[in-house]
């Protein structure tokens, strides 16, 4: 289809990237880098052509019942506006809006613009390699998000009772933003078919298979050694063995006994029950300083029983209480000993276990 004589001389060699009829003669044609608007000769005003280039730092609509506006912000060097008829504002909107993403560097040569989609404050470009996302009383400005597909991992919808979620994810988090049910058939068809053509595959299914992060290789592990397990509290760190006990050692080894012996939450003054018992058993001392006078009320005496000399006799009722004290002792250091037994053989099952892959 030939150009009007008019607006040939005014492409310098540019082509022509699109043309959208406006009624009637008049038309809209885009390059790379201008928009232009054709006016035919009409009874008031003669043939004419507007130029408004690209470099615009903002876009912005406003509709009417019959006729739509649209204004190209330039920052200091002001704004300039066309009006075209509404129901054909989406179809210039589309090319002159991929225009000014390509002339502000956000789109690369080659790359072409699917579709745009304006719904209320969002505006939604889909192109070959990236959905370009704009919220705000302006169809565009330099606030807007960008999601390249490359860096695209899933894309899923999520239908609703008035719209319907589009859901990217994309370095590791996700995405969202609503389409209305009536425009959201358009968005799903358009936004997957960019997807799946970049990634050169022919199904959600087979691009999450694509797109999903490789597992690395399992390296072999070198057999772990957890020593001995962990050291009693009440273990003093200087006596301790330099070298410690592990699974490839003899588990009857003096060291093993020793650690045995001191793994007792007991203080080391009460090394085993035998201690214990022979040190409650041992006769106590009384200062020299400060003798008792014996004592005829006492009553119970026994001789031999480690008391004689010491100024006063031991009551029955205080035998009772230390040979009970004794029995609780011994009690408590048992139990100390079985749960450390317990610990040990649950370490050397891990080893084993660990040592099998398991």
């Amino acid at each position: 289809m030939s150009l009007p004589d008019l607006v040939d001389s005014r492409l310098n060699g540019e082509s022509v990237a699109a043309r959208v009829a406006l009624g009637g003669e008049d038309e809209l044609f885009v390059t790379p880098t201008r928009t232009l608007v054709y006016r035919a000769d009409g009874l008031l005003s003669d043939e004419s052509v507007e130029e408004y280039t690209h470099d615009a730092e903002r876009i912005a609509v406003s509709t009417g019942r019959r006729k739509a506006k649209v204004t190209l912000d330039y920052g200091l060097d002001g704004e300039t506006t066309f009006a075209l008829p509404t129901k054909r504002l989406q179809e210039a909107l589309h090319p002159v809006l991929a225009g000014v993403l390509n002339a502000a560097g956000i789109t690369d040569p080659g790359e072409t613009v699917k579709q745009t989609f304006q719904f209320s404050e969002l505006t939604l470009v889909v192109t070959s390699a990236r959905v370009v996302k704009h919220i705000g009383s302006a169809v565009w400005d330099d606030d807007y998000e960008e999601f390249h597909y490359e860096d695209v991992s899933d894309l899923s919808f999520e239908d609703g009772s008035v719209a319907t979620s589009v859901v990217i994810t994309t370095g590791g988090r996700q995405e969202r933003f609503k389409a209305p049910n009536e425009e959201s058939r358009a968005v799903r068809e358009t936004l997957t078919n960019a997807l799946l053509a970049y990634h050169d595959v022919e199904s959600l299914e087979e691009f999450r298979v694509v797109a999903a992060p490789e597992s690395e290789p399992q390296q072999k592990r070198d057999p772990v050694d957890f020593g001995d397990g962990p050291d009693p509290l009440s273990a003093n760190p200087g006596d301790l063995s330099s070298e410690p006990l592990n699974a490839t050692r003899d588990a009857e080894e003096p060291q093993s006994a020793d650690r045995e012996g001191d793994s007792s939450p007991v203080t080391d003054e009460f090394d085993s029950p035998s201690s214990v018992g022979e040190s409650l058993e041992r006769p106590a001392e009384t200062p020299s300083s400060s003798p008792a006078q014996p004592s005829t009320a006492a009553i119970g005496a026994t001789d031999g029983d480690g008391f004689e000399g010491s100024g006063f006799e031991a009551a029955v009722d205080d035998e009772e209480r230390v040979v009970d004290e004794l029995a609780a002792l011994r009690e408590t250091v048992e139990a100390q000993n079985e749960e450390l037994r317990k610990q040990r053989e649950t370490m050397s099952t891990l080893v084993d276990e660990l040592r099998q892959g398991r």
